[in-house]
Order: C-alpha cells, then structure tokens, then sequence
C-alpha cells in the first residue's frame, strides 16, 4: 500500500471499504484508516482501549507507543500536517483528558487528527454504575471532545456504527480539524455492516456568489500596478500549495507567508518577498506588502501571532481575503465560497503579468556562516545564522513556541511545508513530540527542532521515543535560563526553572548524542558531528544568556512599543 503523502488528498467521498459484507466496529474502522494512507497510530494503552490495540496491531497500521497521551496528541497533530490525516489512540478519561491541550491545538490551528478513545463497556456501565476512570456519568469525556472537535460519535450501536464512522472521518477531511470516535470495550467486536452508499456531503460554493467574488477580485486586481499574494495556512491544509504557486508564477504575482503556513511555498523561490508578520517581521517584507494596492490574502486567518501582535497595516480596502468557505472583498462579503473553487476560478481569469520585483533581503541570518574566533560566546542571532547555513532539501524545521519560533521566521526553509511549529495555538512542548510525528510520517525527512529550555522539560523526554525507533532529530536546545518570552512581557521570578545539564539525557535513555554548547567554536563542531550522526537523536545544548532575544522579538518589542 502506498502511504506517502500523495496518498491523501481532499477527497470527501470516503474509498469503498475493503471489507464486504459483515465486519466488526474495530475492523471496519482500521480498514477506513487504511484506505485514506494512514500508515501510523500513536497512543499509549490502558484496558479500556487493549482490545482495539491487539486488533491495530494485526493490522497494516503501526502502532507507535509514546512515553504520555500529550506527546501521542501532538505526534499525530505533527503526522497530519506532513500526510494529511493523523491518528491518537488512548483509554478513557486519564488517557482522553491528559491529550485534551494537543486536541485543542489541532482544532484552533486546523490539523486533521482522530482521536480513537477506549471507554467503559456498555453493559459493565449498566450493572455496576462507577468504574475507574470515569467523571461523571459515562458521556462526560465525549460532550468535552464535543467543544474541541469538528465531530464526534459513539460506537455502541450496530445499526449506525458504520455510518458514523464515515461520517466522522469525512468531517475531517472537509474541515481539516480533529473528530473523536469512542469506542466501548465491549463494542469493539460488534458485528456490523457498512452502509453501501458512501458519506459524503462535499461542501459547494453558490455559483452566483463564487462568479461574482471571481468577477470583483479580478477586475481589482487587473487594475492593481503593485499587487501581493499572500498564502495562509489553509493553502497548507486544504493540498492548494501547488496551484496557488501556479497562479503566482502564470502572474509574476510576489507570493509572501505568514507564521503559520511558513514555507507554505519553498521559500528560495524568486517570487518569495518573505514571512509577513506586521512589525515583527523582517522590514523589507512589511514595507513591501503594507505598499501593495491590492493585497490577496489566500487562506489566512488574521491572528494576534500572524499580524505581530495585530502591528500590521493592511487596511480592507485594499485586501481580498478569502478563508475557506468567506470571502471578503474590501467591504463585501461573499458566504458560501470555497478556497478551492475561488482559486482555480481565479486562475482561469485573464489577469495581466504584473512588473513588480520582490525586495531584495538585507537579513545577516542568510550570510554565510564562518567562525571568526572559536572562544567567543554564542548569542541568538549567531545561532539562528548557523542553523540557517545547515537546513537543506532533506530537513523540516519543528519550532517550539517562543523565542525559537519567533527566531525562525527569519530562516530560509528549502522545500515548501517544511516548516512546523504550534503557530496560533502557541503551546509549549509541541516540538520534540512533533519531531517524532514528522520523521513517521516521512521517513526521509530529518528534523531540525528548535526548543527552549522551558519547553523541553514538558515533554522532551519523548526523545526516549527516537531512541527505540532508530529515529535522527536534530535537537537545538535553547537554554536562557528560563521562559524568555514571558521576561519579554513581565519580568518576575515565576519566569525562573531550574537549570538541567540537558547534554546528559542520552545517559538516562541509554541512546543518543549529547553535546554542550557555550562558544561558536562549541557550536561549530557540535552541529557538524550531529548532521554527521545517523539512526540516533542529537541533542545540542547551547548557554544563551538570560536577556538574549532573536532580532525578529526585538523587531517586536520596537514594533509595539511604536504602536502604544
């Protein structure tokens, strides 16, 4: 079976099931998972859900195990985002509850993970009332799941499991977000029979107002001299990367990004102008798109971390915005119209080949790199140079929240959707679970994470997972003695953790490279003996002073003390 990333596609109208006739609730389920490319199921068990494990376990899908339910959420939130569907499979309430935040995430930031969740046994629910795990009376976790979840379902009906199971994974699709399936232990084996006639209600845009948004769009932007495109994360999710970098290059249309779809187009490509993040954002990309006279904005949603805590300047009557399923056009709006049909309408327009260049970069990240003197301490704006020079066509850059991500912008990703970080969300300990989520889902693709030190006491030990999967990240870990960015915004000593000689994890999980970084010349060879070391994690641990931010979070800083 092919499990590459083309296997997944937009598609609505689930594959026929592979299984005629009669089928069991588990069977039918993992045979859906198997027909939409998913290669991989990440989880811990726990009695509620072992039945359902033993069945994925003869199944093509793997199961991978992961040291918390947390770093299962966000392993299979980073699997969506490099394959297009991800899975979660825990036990109830401990299980379910403690992923909660990674579910959350996925939701707010469109990432389309299932969460399958064991639950208590309709009848033992019956005779014995309260058994372990349970709050509450037994729909407790699901009407949770309710709130942070596109769908979700019950499996403890013959007449309507496989009609559910369809439908929940076609919700997914459509709406790029997570669906929670439960299933009761003593459900796992019902006989049921799949419904002969597929889900689907793929959604449609209303043909008169899609011709009319098409029309409005393209008689502006014919008449613009100094138009940008501007792709969001919705091109991302919804597979448009392609077609948007069509319509750009058929236009000698500048393409920008914002922070979360970063690398949404492969970022050394001519008609790249750079990440747009308003004031936060490196200034010749600000000026150029807040200059435009018509600004496309393709699948972005406007949030505080996109706009450079809301820095920006792109005035609405000058935008045309469309998110899936709006549009905007200065002051109109158009409901019903979808990000697929409004692109390819639009590239169907006869529009002009526009004139304009894109600004050429003047960021001292993207100079070469070379150590002038070996003794000299490491700062932030010197380690985001090094970790520039080093990316290539075969890394993913995986950012934690923070200083490491803000950093990150200003970096030049090779290949389009290689960079990952929790971008809206902003979640702390994303990244080195991702990390594993990543390098599942595209074996040939090696991780560069960049995580502070806060960060990476929540949830790095989920290196122990890399080390029993032969897997190779690149672990840049980012040591300021504390949470910087909350030091940005208010200084107190709640921002203070204790220290950890980090480079010594290898010890504990008895695989792995540690290395202990002070000085670029520390630097230059920790880096070059971790790209050099294959099949085990490596883990570079750089001093960073307490007070040292990247130039994007000074650019901040500048930005809003302006604004106030």
């Amino acid at each position: 079976m092919d499990h590459s990333p083309k296997a997944l596609s937009n598609d609505l109208i689930l594959p026929p099931a592979g299984i005629p006739g009669e089928t069991t609730v588990g069977a039918h389920l993992i045979q859906r998972l198997v027909d939409l490319g998913v290669g991989h199921i990440f989880g811990i068990p726990g009695d509620y859900v072992l039945g359902f494990m033993k069945q994925v376990e003869a199944s093509p899908l793997e199961l991978v195990g992961t040291t918390n339910e947390l770093c299962a959420g966000y392993a299979a939130d980073a699997y969506a985002r490099m394959r297009g569907l991800g899975v979660a499979c825990v036990t109830y309430a401990v299980g379910g509850f403690s992923l909660a935040n990674a579910i959350a995430g996925a939701f707010a930031e469109k990432s389309p993970v299932v969460l399958i969740s064991g639950a208590p046994g309709v009848r033992e629910r019956l005779r014995h009332g309260l058994l372990h795990h349970m709050v509450g009376d037994a729909g407790t976790q699901k009407r949770v799941f309710d709130q942070i979840t596109a769908a979700s379902c019950v499996l403890d009906d013959p007449l309507t499991a496989a009609r559910e199971i369809d439908r929940v994974l076609a919700t997914c699709l459509r709406t790029k977000q997570p669906v929670y399936i439960e299933i009761p232990r003593d459900k796992v084996d019902m006989v049921i029979r799949p419904w002969p006639q597929l889900y689907d209600e793929t959604p449609k845009s209303d043909p008169d107002e899609l011709a009319e948004a098409i029309g409005e769009a393209s008689w502006l932007l014919g008449r613009s001299a100094r138009p940008v495109l501007v792709a969001g994360i919705e091109v991302h999710r919804h597979n448009l990367e392609a077609k948007v970098l069509a319509l750009a290059e058929k236009h000698n249309l500048p393409i920008a990004s914002t922070l979360l779809s970063k690398s949404v187009v492969p970022e050394r490509h001519p008609l790249y102008v750079g990440t747009y993040l308003g004031g936060m954002g490196r200034p010749e990309t600000t000026k150029f798109i807040e200059e435009s006279d018509q600004i496309l904005l393709l699948g972005v949603p406007l949030t505080d971390l996109d706009t450079g805590i809301f820095t920006h300047h792109m005035p609405p009557e000058k935008t045309i915005s469309i998110t899936n399923n709006q549009v905007r056009i200065r002051h109109h709006s158009y409901q019903n119209v979808q990000l697929l049909d409004f692109v390819e309408g639009l590239a169907g327009c006869s529009l002009p080949t526009f004139k304009r260049s894109v600004p050429v970069m003047d960021n001292p990240i993207h100079a070469p790199w070379q150590v002038k003197d070996p003794q000299t301490p490491v700062k932030v704006a010197r380690l985001f140079q090094k970790i520039n020079s080093i990316l290539g066509d075969n890394h993913a850059v995986v950012a934690d929240p923070g200083d490491a991500m803000f950093g990150a912008v200003d970096l030049s990703v090779h290949k389009g959707s290689e960079f990952l970080g929790s971008a809206f969300y902003a979640t702390l300990g994303w990244a080195v679970p991702a990390a594993i989520g990543v390098q599942t889902a595209r074996p040939g693709t090696r991780p560069i994470v960049l995580v502070g030190d806060g960060a990476f006491q929540m949830t790095g030990f989920e290196l122990s997972t890399a080390v029993r999967r032969g897997l190779d990240p690149i672990v840049i870990l980012f040591n300021n003695k504390g949470y910087l960015t909350e030091r940005f915004i208010l200084e107190g000593k709640f921002n203070d953790i204790q220290d950890w000689n980090f480079h010594k994890l290898p010890e504990v999980l008895q695989g792995g490279k540690g290395f202990e970084v002070r000085t670029e010349g520390e630097l230059e060879s920790a880096i070059s003996e971790a790209l050099a070391t294959r099949g085990q994690f490596s883990l570079v641990h750089v001093h960073l002073g307490a007070d040292d931010f990247s130039p994007a979070l000074k650019r901040l800083g500048t930005a809003l003390g302006n604004k106030e």
